[in-house]
């Protein structure tokens, strides 16, 4: 399956049962909603899939049942957030083994590794697979940023093919395309800037809230690549609060009582992550019960 990272690619939670578990027909279940509202593709075990609670072992099961469940129908990417380049390499090929069709990359987590340490770590895993690879550039959480000089050099590793844009820095996809032109894609990696940051000229969008409102978000995407930008604006605008819960210390939690709202998923999460409680869950779900009170009827698409 070609994995071009172009159009809407959802951040798929992971949902877990009472047991702690890994609730393997509510994970699919999520996916098919993804499928029947038209996305591109699907992410696996990135931050909001609490990959860095999952085992091994879980997330090769993850992979493999969501890969032999979508059956070609559109690409399934991987995520890697490793310590170490060995075992990051290590992912990167059992991840293609598994069915993967792409790969989403961070940088490496628990050492801040300044610009060459994280380019080597980049290069060697890029050159340990043909899987298309994201580079996912997120300071702000993860505290490395790919500078464009970066992305510079990287352009001699033919695998990298895609960034996920979430700096905050809406110029940056202008930067990248003045820059390189369509040598990367450019998926917007933050909820609140999906729509403007696919007015510039981002390829695609990586979406959290799209767990619980997929139809809403791909036809935000569709109408802009349509010029239809008015009833995308509308539809964007009544998304906002909505938004807002992806940029969030518990976006985890958020995401998963929204799922909940729609019948999409459960707030079980894995441990030291709880379920939302008190004010706190008050606050969000009131967000989530106004969102779904009006709800906006989609165009034709």
């Amino acid at each position: 399956m070609t994995c071009d990272f172009i159009g809407v690619y959802p951040a798929v939670t992971t949902k877990f049962n009472a047991n702690d578990e890994i609730d393997f027909d509510a994970c699919m279940k999520g996916v098919q909603a993804q499928l029947d509202a038209g996305v591109h593709g699907i992410i696996l075990g990135g931050t909001l899939g609490e990959a860095s609670t999952l085992s091994k072992e879980e997330k090769t099961a993850l992979l493999e049942n969501t890969v032999k469940y979508v059956n070609g129908k559109v690409p399934i990417v991987m995520n890697i957030a490793e310590q170490t380049t060995k075992e990051a390499m290590n992912v990167a090929r059992e991840a293609k083994a598994s069915g993967a069709s792409g790969l989403m990359l961070l940088p490496p987590m628990r050492y801040a590794s300044d610009d060459q340490e994280t380019l080597q770590y980049f290069k060697a895993i890029a050159a340990a697979t043909d899987l298309p690879i994201m580079i996912y550039n997120n300071p702000v959480d993860y505290k490395i940023e790919v500078t464009l000089d970066m992305f510079d050099e990287l352009q001699s590793c033919p695998t990298i093919r895609a960034v996920k844009e979430t700096t905050r820095k809406i110029t940056n996809v202008s930067k990248m395309i003045s820059r390189f032109g369509d040598r990367f894609k450019i998926m917007c990696g933050l909820d609140t800037l999906g729509c403007e940051a696919l007015l510039m000229g981002a390829h695609g969008w990586v979406a959290g809230l799209v767990c619980a409102f997929p139809k809403e978000t791909v036809a935000i995407y569709e109408l802009i690549k349509q010029d239809r930008r008015k009833e995308a604006l509308e539809i964007y605008r009544w998304f906002i609060p909505l938004l807002e819960l992806d940029i969030n210390t518990k976006l985890v939690q958020n995401i998963k009582l929204a799922e909940t709202a729609v019948g999409l998923g459960n707030e079980f999460v894995r441990e030291p992550r709880l379920p939302l409680s008190g004010i706190e869950r008050t606050n969000v779900q009131a967000i989530i019960d106004h969102g779904i009170q009006n709800r906006p009827t989609l165009p034709a698409l």
